[in-house]
């Protein structure tokens, strides 16, 4: 049974799924959208706007957090110097997820991951 058993496996290995997901929000965050399947946008979503929230604060023990989840520091600075500040009056709900269908190689259901348009 699967009671209170939270996440989804993705057919990965704990360390490599970690690391799909930084990847995966560092790259929402440096291009505002990103193409991938529902399951892992569902799945990055959270991580996302958890960024997003540091982005928000500001300070630098939140600069310091997320450097270390995200794997460039381009993307660091945007976050807190372009993303974050954009946010300012949102309390979360940084993002959206659009169907588009299924994929024609494998059927594989896919979904756009993007962040809304900010105040």
């Amino acid at each position: 049974m699967r009671h209170r058993v939270a996440g989804r496996k993705l057919s990965r290995e704990t360390s490599h799924r970690r690391m799909l997901f930084r990847n995966q929000v560092t790259e929402l965050l440096r291009y505002g959208k990103i193409v991938t399947t529902q399951a892992k946008a569902k799945e990055v979503r959270p991580l996302a706007e958890e960024m997003i929230t540091l982005g928000k604060d500001g300070d630098l023990h939140s600069r310091r957090q997320a450097s270390e989840f995200l794997t460039d520091r381009k993307v660091v600075k945007k976050l807190f110097d372009e993303i974050g500040p954009k946010y300012g009056n949102r309390n979360g709900g940084y993002t959206r997820i659009f169907k588009l269908g299924r994929r024609l190689g494998d059927g594989a259901p896919v979904a756009r991951l993007e962040l809304v348009e900010g105040e």
